[in-house]
């Protein structure tokens, strides 16, 4: 994952996730040279690469190179790992729930069993091909446009997943494997399912395009593995450009949850004393914990609230987060593997509901449920993955029906049927009772079909829509109405506005248009301090007076640097970038030695430039030792651009202008069209007397990206540089012009052409320039 924050001048955020998928994707140059199975070339009817968005690599034509068996073939035995077939024989019901679950079969070999496509000659046009699915001697192809928009026939080697859609996995070269883009609808065809479809088939996707399946953005090695597998290891080699990826058991078995199973083994062999009882982890938070009904209707946790452990080991791979290291650490902080996103734009509403693909982690910990000790087991059965009681009776073990499920709480009518029949008869006729989720979990739809609830648990805010224009679930429903109508009538039902548990909605959606302003700053600094409301909210407070860097907002964050929590140590650490190098060296150094990973890698991120004769005693000897750490996570996503892009600057900062460059230069060859790199290679050439070099990197850039202000605005400050300032107006004019969001573009802009219109060169060069 790339890590924006170090990119010089361009704030933006960058995506990268090992997850399941991921949203916003970038081309890879070592993808488009995908090997197809058969190198036979169908008719491609004309077709031709797209054009590209961002800039991603020119299709290349595909090469002709078999797959070899070993790329193929990514299982390993794995120290400690035993495999969920020796759990059986002592955890029967377990392993029989596991058998049928979503996570047994999240990756299989393509077989007759696994397979739920139509291969029998199915057909499906798009982007003006015809694709074919087809099966041939036990095996599986399809035939797609490759690297080169021309037609080729792939082998599908694996199966990914199985409902509400499945998708498919064949071999590219340096060991890849790469997600093809044509899902099987697995929902019943009552539903809309039992087809093929495209995962964007409102787009037309074509070689080339960062969203085409050649694209690093569908590859599986960084994209998928580690959370579709056991114990994996990503394995690149970015000398050699290839992967060896393994994993200890193909799907996500016993293992992949309670760690490797050999010392457990060995412990019911030799019955010695050992609480741990030879598990990595134990989940034990449950045990003897009961719930107690309330007067109000709500229930109370009788045990002390939980630790956190079982939802921290489903976050490793239901959250929004960077791998820090790999294979995940069973017990250990999560924050030793992974940095989890806060929540910022674009993955959450200001009011912290998911916008793009979160994967539910981040929204649980702002609940009040999450607060009262629940876990993710107290609702979903943990070996089958489904839920403990079906719609609204998992509400129900908590949530007495008798004060919740009635029209008295919820405010539609009681009886579906009836409010049905009555509402086709009269459209005044109040509308049928919701279930819990339809207000409570409001839903996004993913990957076309897959329908995902946010896990926050809120109170319907449709006053902050009225004001911020967020979502909420009232017009979710009500889609023709508009968000006042539903705002007036909450405040009808309760006779006051609405109010929930989650209360820093505005000061976050100020936070992202006035980041700088004083009272924005006040209210992030009063978020941050305040203990009662969730980590994750005071973590994305702390993380946002980066921009506001005032005495009072630094002892905000020096407080929270010596929190229990790491979430806010890493967040604090975060925002000291924007503060006086010397202050943030004093207050930070001691987190050099931080017991998590994440907080250290911060650490040394942060103080990767300071002066090393401002730093403490020993810190610097530290600050070696945590860049080591920072440097190994990076080279971990070495096929990735941004980890490239990191790598430069941290060489950069810490005087190794060629090895910067090196890097810098290896992420142009992944993605061409990588804004970042451009504009922090063209600033390294700067530091380095070579502005000419920078300047041409920056018309390779914009040749590639003519729509891109950042390098419009670079290139016009460079050519200012070189005395070309004639020559600077224009592109420093059209950056304006494209992000009049940017008051700096703005700001060097009017200050250049009035510098210009004072020149005696000034009403001959510009005679028609104006204010964008």
């Amino acid at each position: 994952m790339a890590d924006s924050r170090l990119v010089r001048s361009w704030p933006i955020a960058v995506l990268t996730l090992a997850l399941i998928g991921l949203v916003v994707w970038r081309a890879s140059t070592s993808a488009s040279s995908l090997t197809p199975a058969d190198a036979s070339t169908a008719s491609a009817s004309g077709a031709k690469p797209g054009a590209a968005r961002g800039g991603a690599a020119e299709a290349s034509p595909a090469a002709a190179t078999p797959v070899g068996l070993a790329e193929r073939s990514p299982e390993r035995t794995a120290a400690g790992f035993v495999g969920s077939d020796r759990c059986a024989p002592c955890h029967v019901e377990e392993h029989a729930a596991w058998q049928g679950s979503q996570h047994a079969r999240a990756m299989q070999h393509a077989t007759a069993a696994t397979v739920l496509g139509n291969f029998d000659g199915a057909r499906l046009r798009y982007a003006g091909q015809v694709h074919r699915f087809d099966r041939q001697g036990g095996k599986y192809w399809v035939t797609t446009d490759g690297p080169d928009g021309q037609l080729h026939r792939y082998e599908v080697l694996y199966t990914f997943g199985v409902e509400p859609l499945q998708q498919y996995l064949v071999a590219g070269p340096g060991g890849r494997l790469q997600a093809l883009p044509f899902a099987w609808d697995a929902r019943p065809q009552t539903r809309g399912g039992q087809r093929w479809y495209h995962l964007h088939e409102r787009e037309s996707v074509r070689a080339g395009d960062v969203l085409h399946w050649t694209a690093a953005s569908q590859n599986w090695n960084h994209m998928c593995a580690e959370c579709h597998s056991t114990h994996v290891t990503k394995g690149y080699d970015a000398a050699a450009d290839h992967f060896t990826t393994t994993w200890s058991e193909i799907s996500v078995g016993c293992e992949g949850c309670h760690g490797g199973g050999a010392r457990h083994l060995d412990w019911t062999n030799a019955r010695t004393p050992d609480p741990s009882k030879g598990l990595d982890v134990r989940f034990d938070e449950r045990k003897d914990a009961t719930w107690t009904r309330l007067p109000s209707g709500t229930a109370r946790r009788g045990k002390r609230a939980s630790s956190g452990t079982e939802s921290a080991t489903c976050a490793f791979c239901h959250s929004r987060r960077e791998t820090l290291s790999q294979p995940f650490r069973h017990g250990a902080p999560l924050l030793d593997s992974v940095a989890l996103e806060l929540l910022t734009a674009p993955f959450y509403t200001p009011d912290g509901v998911m916008s793009d693909e979160v994967f539910t982690y981040g929204s649980f910990q702002q609940s009040k449920m999450a607060n009262a000790g629940v876990t993710c087991s107290d609702c979903h059965e943990p070996h089958s993955g489904r839920l403990r009681a079906e719609g609204s009776g998992v509400c129900a073990s908590c949530h007495e029906p008798a004060r919740f499920d009635v029209p008295a709480h919820h405010h539609h009518a009681a009886n579906a049927a009836a409010a049905n029949a009555a509402a086709a008869a009269n459209a005044s006729v109040t509308p049928a009772a919701p279930r819990c989720v339809d207000c409570h979990m409001p839903a996004r739809t993913y990957m076309g079909v897959d329908v995902r609830h946010d896990h926050g648990f809120r109170v319907p805010r449709p006053d902050l829509s009225v004001r911020l224009g967020i979502p909420n679930p009232c017009t979710d429903c009500h889609a023709q109405k508009p968000a006042s109508w539903a705002a007036d009538a909450v405040r009808a039902w309760l006779g006051r506005p609405a109010q929930g548990y989650q209360t820093y909605t505005e000061v976050f959606a100020l936070a992202r248009t006035a980041p700088g302003d004083p009272a924005v700053a006040a209210e992030l600094q009063r978020l941050a301090t305040d203990g009662a409301l969730p980590a994750i909210a005071r973590a994305t407070a702390l993380a946002s007076l980066r921009a506001a860097p005032t005495a009072a907002s630094l002892a905000v964050l020096r407080a929270a640097l010596a929190d229990p929590d790491p979430l806010l140590r890493r967040a604090a650490l975060s925002a000291l970038e924007g503060y006086d190098p010397r202050h943030a060296a004093a207050i930070a150094a001691p987190l050099l030695t931080d017991p998590v990973r994440g907080v250290r890698v911060e650490a040394a991120r942060v103080l990767a430039g300071v002066d090393r004769r401002a730093l403490p005693e020993r810190a610097a000897q530290e600050l070696d030792g945590a860049l080591r750490e920072y440097i190994a996570t990076q080279t971990l996503h070495a096929d990735r651009a941004e980890a490239q892009n990191n790598l430069g600057l941290i060489f950069t900062r810490t005087g190794k202008p060629r090895d910067a460059e090196h890097a810098y230069l290896a992420a142009l060859r992944i993605e061409p069209g990588y804004v970042p790199t451009y504009v922090n290679l063209a600033d390294l050439y700067r530091e380095l007397g070579r502005d000419a070099d920078g300047v041409a990197l920056l018309r390779r850039g914009i040749t590639r990206l003519p729509e891109q202000a950042e390098l419009l605005h670079s290139l016009g400050l460079a050519l200012v540089r070189q005395g070309h300032q004639d020559q600077a107006l224009e592109p420093l004019k059209r950056a304006a012009e494209l992000a009049p969001e940017q008051a700096r573009f703005h700001t060097v802009y009017q200050a250049a052409l009035t510098a210009m219109r004072s020149s005696p060169r000034a009403a001959h060069a510009q005679p028609r320039l104006e204010r964008p």
